[in-house]
């Protein structure tokens, strides 16, 4: 296992169910995994669950976080409005990797209709962005940029 030990997990109803999915599936490879809702298939508003997931990883509460709405776009939008978050929409494991090598990108952004039934390239989408380490180097100069506004 990675370094990465606690998440925060947050989702809109339209992600609820695939958060089941992730939350289940975090819990079995021994994740610390803090659910930030939402809890039902009700309709709610997106940008709450992203600053819920936001102030997990600026409290240094946990580590990383993942954010679920349709498409990925909306959330990751709201998570990206707070300094310190860097928030990334990803649908292969080839972008997960590289906001994580290049990014030093700390919440992963998904969304729940844009992958069908296909929970396998999610698991391995999730796996790709927790296991990777952030290179630094000339990248870190580049990421310390992107928090002023």
């Amino acid at each position: 296992m990675s370094k990465i030990l606690n998440i925060a997990v947050g989702s809109d109803h339209a992600g609820y169910e695939l958060k089941s999915v992730v939350v289940d599936y975090l819990n079995t490879k021994g994740y610390k995994i803090k659910d930030c809702g939402c809890f039902s298939l009700e309709s709610v508003d997106y940008p709450d669950y992203a600053q819920a997931v936001a102030k997990e990883i600026l409290s240094e509460r946990s580590q990383v976080g993942i954010l679920i709405c349709g498409t990925g776009i909306g959330v990751s939008i709201a998570a990206n409005r707070y300094d310190g978050i860097r928030a990334a929409v990803c649908c292969n494991e080839e972008l997960a990797e590289m906001t994580r090598k290049h990014n030093d990108a700390n919440v992963l952004s998904l969304g729940a209709r844009v992958f069908g039934d296909d929970i396998e390239l999610i698991k391995s989408i999730i796996d790709k962005f927790l296991l990777t380490e952030f290179d630094g180097g000339r990248h870190e100069i580049r990421r310390d940029k992107l928090d002023i506004r």
